[in-house]
């Protein structure tokens, strides 16, 4: 391997125009594919944002030259200076005559995963070498589209008067109860990780910052093993005071909407990559209650009780009723969390939200509970204990406005955007059941 040196990088693939014919430039990548004829060879170099040709002549560049550049291994990284010339053979109408070249990163043979080859491999062989599958275009445009995604949130959050937080994710008791925790020994304590930041998110309402938003981790020790689950994922929070369930609605199908306006106008070739597509959504999002969701499950052939939480078949059903982004509201109290505003001319019935697409769950959300004594009623009901939420409590005790909010999964709006079947293709370095590395 060379030394970069004061060599840098100063187009990338999708940069070079008509504008830079017969001009040098300095282009790094890495090599996708070398096709050597003899006396002329064709090099495909691969940056992040496309590929181009380099076109090595024997009797041009010389023996060792070409012998150097066309002995290479796939994959390997090289920074290339060289003559860009008009070709309209090639798809990019260009191709580059190299004149200098530095190998700054040599790839080991055979690799582990191809990266345009035609051999598909298993969801495990693929993440046990992620980092050459991340090379692979179309798994390259998910994130990217992700990347899309979380902008557009952000950019509604800003634009609605949102203050950016961060809360701990190490914590001494559980956000909602229940057994899916993951234990840590935090020095001569017991912690966990935290499943959600809801109670702070909440207790920052008693600050006076009126509205917030946090982009970061949250753990579920969930035992489900499946497309849809993952063991960390990435929270999408926020708490707005002075609201009720339909304001912080209001802010959730905006942000749903800008992400999907935003991936069509910014990532057009990366969908086109993927062969997918979804329709910028009407607002306001359609609102269905559960009750109305109960009758639109028993028109479909499927019975269940008022109060049951609706499986699988019962999502198909609506999916099918309903294709399209919308709200189920109104859900009965005993089946959201404690945190969760009952109405107060029918407590059974609660301010709580799901936002769905199609048969899938993207959201929950709710006007919260604020008044510091009915949250200690509705901890004792679902078998809490208030003195173990004393920290959280608190903020209650001296000025708590009324409020509501939501958490969004990044990775299952980025699957809802991408039409990917499997989470796991949404997140990085994806953690379940299995798996712990890399």
């Amino acid at each position: 391997m060379e030394p970069l040196g004061d060599w840098r990088r100063n187009k990338f693939v999708s940069d070079i125009s008509s504008d830079d014919f017969e001009s040098e430039v300095t282009v790094a990548g890495w090599i996708q594919d070398i096709r050597n004829l003899g006396g002329i060879a064709f090099i495909l170099l691969r940056d992040r944002t496309g590929v181009l040709q380099l076109t090595a002549i024997k009797k041009h560049h010389g023996e060792d030259f070409f012998r150097k550049i066309t002995t290479l291994a796939r994959e390997s990284v090289i920074v290339v200076k060289g003559k860009v010339q008009p070709n309209e053979q090639v798809a990019s109408g260009f191709e580059i005559l190299p004149c200098e070249f530095k190998v700054v990163g040599v790839a080991k043979t055979p690799l582990p995963l191809g990266v345009v080859d035609k051999v598909e491999a298993d969801m495990d062989t693929r993440l046990d070498s992620r980092f050459i599958d991340l090379r692979k275009e179309e798994i390259a445009a998910v994130f990217k589209i992700r990347s899309t995604i979380l902008a557009a949130c952000r950019e509604v959050f800003e634009k609605e008067g949102f203050i950016e937080v961060h809360t701990p994710k190490i914590v001494a008791t559980a956000t909602e109860g229940g057994t899916a925790l993951f234990q840590a020994q935090y020095f001569e304590k017991k912690a966990y990780l935290n499943q959600s930041p809801q109670l702070y998110k909440q207790m920052l309402m008693a600050t006076g910052f009126d509205r917030v938003y946090e982009i970061g981790p949250a753990f579920r020790a969930e035992e489900h093993d499946t497309t849809r689950h993952l063991n960390e994922f990435t929270s999408i929070d926020i708490e707005m005071a002075f609201a009720d369930e339909e304001d912080a609605m209001g802010i959730l199908e905006k942000c749903v909407y800008n992400a999907v306006l935003k991936t069509r106008e910014v990532n057009e070739s990366d969908m086109r990559i993927l062969g997918t597509d979804i329709d910028i959504p009407a607002l306001p999002l359609q609102r269905v209650t559960y009750s109305e969701c109960l009758d639109i499950i028993k028109e479909g052939g499927y019975y269940m009780n008022w109060g049951e939480d609706f499986p699988m078949e019962a999502m198909k059903i609506l999916g099918e009723r309903i294709p399209d982004f919308f709200f189920i509201t109104k859900w009965p109290t005993k089946s959201k969390p404690f945190y969760t505003q009952p109405f107060e001319d029918n407590p059974e019935i609660c301010r709580g939200f799901d936002l769905q697409y199609k048969e899938k769950e993207i959201t929950s959300g709710a006007q919260r509970v604020s008044d510091v004594n009915l949250l200690k009623r509705r901890l004792e009901e679902q078998g809490l204990n208030p003195k173990e939420f004393k920290f959280y409590l608190d903020a209650f005790e001296y000025g708590m406005p009324p409020h509501a909010g939501w958490g969004l999964g990044a990775e299952r709006l980025t699957m809802i955007i991408t039409g990917m079947q499997n989470i796991r293709e949404c997140v990085l370095f994806p953690r379940d059941r299995k798996r712990l590395v890399p």
